[in-house]
């Protein structure tokens, strides 16, 4: 007994050391925090309970019968963040680099599993070099079985991926497949091929902070959610996140506790310029609304043209969409209508309200929009706010013009409640492009053309360039003073709490990919 309770103690305090000093050693230098750091630091203090510590991989060849490490490059396990319970998984590069074998894809297989039976969210840290070559065929094995794993548990469990150090080949679809992925900057990098294979095939050089970095993920493709500063950064930045999600699909997120006291805020009076050509910041009109400092934006430096990000309104974790004026007019197009569809749909599986802003001149125009699909990845975001069923409220605070006020969670596509500022402008375009279409021939006709124009532009801004015909209509369910937004939104939100949305059978609808 007492030799057996040795030996475990011994191989425990080889596992704790992973690929050893000298590689721990290495990772610090790097700037990197170990994977058991990572996992101490994330979790509650002293909740960590450790799965599958004592395996090793069996694989022979290679001269790798003589290197079997303890716990095989993976930390497995399970513990609480801010009370609530999560699974987690984080590679360790000191050990064969966290390359991927086929017990260290069980491993993460196993706390999968786990998580969707018991229904609390996934987390994966990693960090490693890709599929352990020495395998072969029985590693590509081990990241299938992930891959399936995630696609299993999407929509009923929230995944979040933190690439804090390589992630390269075949590795890559499992954060991409994940709700949300993080980056770390300078440290982190993603891509399906490297440098030098790009230098080979294509004769591209390119570094690998260029092709797959975080800022280039962040700023470029859209693969990247959020971009943190450093490891720990980067830790803090997944206990935030996880904070504003419930723990499945099953359930709401926390409400926190919240005194409703003077809840009108007279500073969005004055928010909007009187010309409806001079741009506002969006983020001013958040602030007026959510409880103060809650809001987390997500996707940040990609199509910044639309702002998405959680919140809270009166404690109650809300998901927003806007368009931003201060970027591009906040017009939809390619890369924002994708950036807005998939956070619509995080927010739709996990029981979260969303407010939708809207302040939008239409979709972006060119033939680099049309050649890109503009009309395929519109009806992305179309079809996202259609097809959720969580509480939607809008509110147009300025431009709502065509296909684009259809689109931003009109009443027409299922919103619960439409609000519009005395400001709203509801129209199939601008007073003054729908001036030289309705009245070409009097304003060819006449003496002073430009004068003719100005004259129509005025009488069309008159009847169509404001909310009340849409009120008339009930497409907007009240008109309302901007101060009063945050007093609106939470007796709405409030309201729409146990909202019921009987769907017709189906396996799953074909949104258009």
């Amino acid at each position: 007994m007492s030799q057996n309770i040795e030996k475990l103690n011994d191989k425990i305090k080889q596992a704790h050391l992973g690929g050893g000093e000298k590689r721990i050693a290495k990772q610090h230098e790097k700037k990197k925090l170990t994977a058991r750091e990572r996992v101490d630091y994330l979790l509650d203090e002293g909740s960590f309970e450790e799965i599958g510590i004592l395996v090793t991989h069996r694989t022979t060849g290679f001269g790798m019968e003589d290197q079997k490490i303890y716990g095989d490059g993976v930390v497995t396990g399970y513990g609480t963040i801010s009370g609530k319970l999560v699974y987690i998984f984080a590679q360790d590069f000191t050990v064969f680099g966290g390359s991927l074998s086929e017990t260290h894809a069980e491993k993460i297989c196993k706390v999968m599993d786990l998580a969707v039976k018991v229904g609390a969210p996934m987390i994966g840290l990693n960090d490693s070099g890709g599929a352990r070559i020495q395998e072969g065929v029985k590693s590509l094995g081990g990241y299938a079985d992930i891959f399936h794993r995630n696609v299993k548990a999407s929509g009923v469990i929230p995944q979040i991926s933190a690439i804090m150090g390589p992630c390269a080949g075949g590795a890559v679809y499992s954060p991409a497949m994940t709700d949300f992925t993080l980056m770390v900057q300078d440290t982190s990098y993603m891509f399906v091929t490297g440098p030098n294979v790009v230098k080979t095939v294509t004769t591209e050089e390119v570094t690998a902070e260029e092709l797959g970095g975080a800022s280039t993920h962040a700023t470029k493709s859209g693969v990247t959610h959020i971009t943190s500063f450093n490891d720990i950064a980067c830790l803090e930045d997944i206990k935030k996140l996880v904070s504003y999600m419930p723990q499945n699909n099953k359930k709401a997120p926390e409400k926190l506790p919240y005194e409703l006291g003077d809840e009108i805020r007279e500073e969005l009076d004055s928010l909007i310029p009187d010309s409806s050509n001079k741009p506002y910041d969006m983020h001013e009109v958040i602030r007026g609304i959510i409880d103060e400092d809650s809001f987390y934006e997500i996707h940040k430096d990609y199509a910044d043209n639309i702002i998405v990000g959680f919140a809270r309104l009166g404690g109650r974790s809300i998901g927003i969409v806007a368009n931003q004026p201060m970027s591009l007019a906040g017009v939809l197009d390619v890369d924002s209508s994708k950036k807005a569809a998939r956070f619509t749909r995080f927010c739709d599986c996990f029981n979260i309200p969303l407010l939708v802003l809207v302040d939008v001149p239409g979709f972006l125009p060119g033939t680099d929009q049309e050649w890109n699909g503009i009309i395929l990845n519109g009806a992305k975001l179309l079809y996202a706010l259609s097809e959720a069923t969580v509480p939607k409220v809008t509110v147009i605070t300025r431009k709502a013009y065509g296909g684009a006020y259809d689109v931003m969670n009109s009443k027409h596509i299922g919103a619960d409640l439409n609000f519009a500022w005395p400001t709203a402008e509801i129209a199939v375009m601008g007073a003054k492009g729908a001036s030289e279409i309705i009245f070409r021939k009097e304003i060819q006709e006449a003496e002073d053309s430009e004068a003719k124009l100005a004259e129509k532009e005025a009488e069309y801004a008159e009847t169509f360039a404001n909310p009340f015909e849409a009120a008339q209509r009930g497409f907007i369910d009240e008109v309302i003073m901007p101060k009063e937004t945050r007093r609106k939104l939470l007796k709405g939100f409030s309201m729409l709490e146990n909202k019921k949305v009987l769907r017709p059978e189906r396996k799953h609808g074909n949104i258009p990919l």
